[in-house]
């Protein structure tokens, strides 16, 4: 039963907890399902604000963060710190829709962020949330 359970996971899978922060409903609950589907626990906010609400309740561990870069309130980069501040060794992965820099006003692609680019496929998602726990 368990082999099955793997099976059904894949290789991107896992048993991490991975906390989906994107203003979107839509697109949350999407990526939330997917990463469920893949084992994942998955806690869910729509900004910056819901994060430090689950901060300040959550008495569990955070092992990564997918946020978007580009929201209302606090933005992507400085939820990030505030979280590594929080967590200590917690992963931060970004991602978001918007390439060019004046829309993305930190430099999200500089050296050693973690970043995927919307849309993104299935796969291209759970592969990388897969490889920045595994670093």
């Amino acid at each position: 039963m368990e082999d099955q359970k793997e099976e059904e996971q894949g290789a991107w899978g896992g048993k991490e907890t991975v906390l989906v922060v994107e203003d979107e409903e839509n697109v949350r609950r999407l990526v939330a399902e997917v990463l469920e589907g893949q084992g994942y626990e998955v806690l869910e906010a729509s900004g910056g604000e819901e994060v430090l609400q689950i901060m300040e309740g959550y008495g569990g561990r955070v092992d990564l963060i997918l946020t978007d870069v580009v929201m209302p309130g606090i933005i992507g980069r400085e939820l990030g710190k505030r979280s590594v501040e929080r967590w200590g060794m917690v992963k931060v992965l970004y991602m978001s829709g918007f390439f060019d820099e004046e829309r993305v006003s930190v430099n999200v692609l500089e050296e050693g962020l973690n970043y995927v680019q919307k849309p993104f496929t299935i796969d291209a998602l759970t592969r990388k949330v897969r490889e920045v726990l595994d670093k």
